[in-house]
């Protein structure tokens, strides 16, 4: 990306900073045509202002970080759905069509001994199931039909086995119950998804405007030392003359010329690192590449930020309600409670009880096999009882005790910190816009002290030190007031990010 700075845009009356009539968002407007900073960005397309709210809504909408939290929010959002989907009956089609087999197989005799046999047959089953899961209990439900073939082509016999009806129940007991502790979390992960999509997005639009104002601040720094360097020259050139009159001192033209080479090398310096912090932003950004041959689009300097009358405590309201820490908070408890009771729930007495019922028959034919059906039941208890662990299940227990006592505690700290931020951040507010109203009376101040003493300078009445004082001062009030305009909108995205409520419109903040 190619970074030009044109010299007729950095005149003292195309480049002075607002008046101090013009403080606040009214003044701005006539402060604005003062204070407009053109940066040269190649785009492909014809050349547009590119503004601060422009360049944010095109990151979320075509650069990789919009791109990624639309991929994590639409993530969460499936997983809530596959977690719904666990509630809900399943239907499946199970079978094994065909099964031959032909060879040579160990065949048991009525007398008890083995004798291999050629085989060869086909064994075919098929098989309608529909589950239900019981998230109180952990257990599930299974109603079926199922029907088996085998064909002996040896013999050429046939027989089929059916079961047209089974109703069964799989219930286990004392073991970890998975299905009840994602109706707790799972809502909540999914809950945090979206919220946190918002929070992204708020992110995004923060580090764009860092990024946007660090090209702003280099683009002033490239602008202060052109017009350093300008300047110099032509105090250079009037110095050559005092001091062919004899009014001008040997050492103070050498330090002229001294002055013109540092000026000279600063604006060299100043022009690279605009260059660089040009790269980043169009990297993050994914703005197009640059094209030497197209026309450039400039970057306006935005007004300050909006000034939001907040109330700490009802910043923090906001942010308990709407923010994503707050479920994760709730989450991480549960999650922590969660592992405990995994923790008892694979060790100990553990039982599962099964349970079937249903009818059957078997017949040659297929509809000779729906009649004289026949009832078939089948009850079962397993269980397993480690009588010897050597303190396992304990020491297992406990592990998972300590684990949740100790996320806890960081919860709670976390907790803390974050209302303490929360706080800071809403009290920090009328503090950012009144540095900003003061950054821009500063750099009013320096501009007008610096054109006073240079014309006095110029009619001999100051020393070249009082000169390099005033415009060490006006550079230095003019990149202040851009850091007060950075560090305004930087909290204004903050804030929002940090209580997903837009204190503006007095609206939460909502997805797209």
């Amino acid at each position: 990306m190619r970074f030009t700075l044109k010299q007729s845009l950095f005149t003292r009356q195309s480049f002075g900073s607002p008046s101090p009539e013009g403080e606040g968002v009214g003044g701005w407007g006539r402060a604005l045509g003062q204070l407009v900073i053109l940066l040269i960005i190649n785009l492909t397309a014809p050349a547009q202002t590119l503004t601060l709210p422009l360049l944010i809504q095109q990151t979320l909408a075509t650069a990789a970080p919009g791109q990624q939290a639309r991929a994590a929010r639409e993530g969460g959002y499936w997983a809530y759905r596959a977690y719904q989907a666990s509630y809900r009956p399943q239907l499946a089609l199970q079978g094994i069509v065909p099964n031959f087999n032909r060879g040579i197989e160990p065949v048991k005799q009525p007398d008890g001994t083995t004798s291999f046999r050629a085989v060869r047959y086909n064994y075919s089953q098929l098989g309608v199931n529909l589950t239900q899961n019981i998230g109180l209990t952990g257990g599930q439900v299974v109603m079926g039909s199922q029907v088996q073939r085998f064909d002996d082509f040896i013999r050429d016999e046939k027989n089929y086995n059916n079961q047209p009806f089974t109703l069964g129940l799989t219930q286990p007991l004392g073991y970890f119950n998975a299905l009840k502790w994602d109706r707790r979390i799972a809502p909540l992960l999914y809950q945090e998804s979206q919220r946190q999509y918002l929070e992204d997005r708020e992110a995004i639009a923060q580090h764009v405007t860092e990024l946007y104002f660090d090209v702003l601040l280099q683009q002033v720094n490239a602008a202060v030392a052109g017009q350093n360097a300008q300047a110099t020259a032509e105090l250079l050139r009037v110095g050559r003359e005092k001091y062919a009159l004899g009014r001008l001192s040997q050492s103070d033209l050498l330090q002229l010329e001294l002055n013109l080479l540092n000026a000279q090398q600063a604006q060299a310096q100043a022009l690279l690192d605009a260059e660089t912090a040009t790269v980043s932003l169009r990297t993050y950004c994914a703005l197009p590449t640059p094209d030497p041959t197209t026309e450039a689009a400039p970057l306006a300097v935005p007004p300050p930020a909006p000034a939001l009358a907040v109330v700490p405590a009802e910043a923090l309201a906001q942010a308990q309600q709407h923010r994503v820490a707050v479920l994760a908070l709730a989450r991480r408890q549960l999650q922590a409670t969660r592992d405990v009771a995994q923790a008892r729930g694979t060790t100990g007495l553990l039982a599962t009880l099964t349970a079937n019922l249903g009818y059957v028959n078997q017949a040659p034919y297929l509809a000779d096999s729906y009649q004289a059906l026949q009832n078939q039941q089948q009850v079962a208890l397993a269980f397993s009882l480690p009588l010897v662990d050597w303190g396992r299940r304990r020491a297992t227990i406990r592990t998972a005790e300590l684990a949740r006592d100790q996320t806890q505690a960081a919860v709670s700290q976390d907790q803390r910190s974050f209302e303490q931020t929360v706080l800071t951040q809403a009290s920090q507010v009328p503090a950012l816009a009144s540095q900003t109203r003061l950054a821009a009376r500063a750099d009013t101040l320096a501009q007008r002290r610096y054109a006073i003493t240079r014309a006095t300078y110029e009619a001999g009445r100051l020393s070249l030190t009082d000169l390099t004082l005033a415009s060490a001062a006006k550079d230095l009030a003019r990149r202040g007031y851009i850091l007060a305009l950075r560090a305004g909108w930087v909290g204004y995205y903050r804030l929002r990010g940090l209580t997903l409520f837009d204190f503006e419109t007095q609206q939460p903040l909502a997805a797209e």
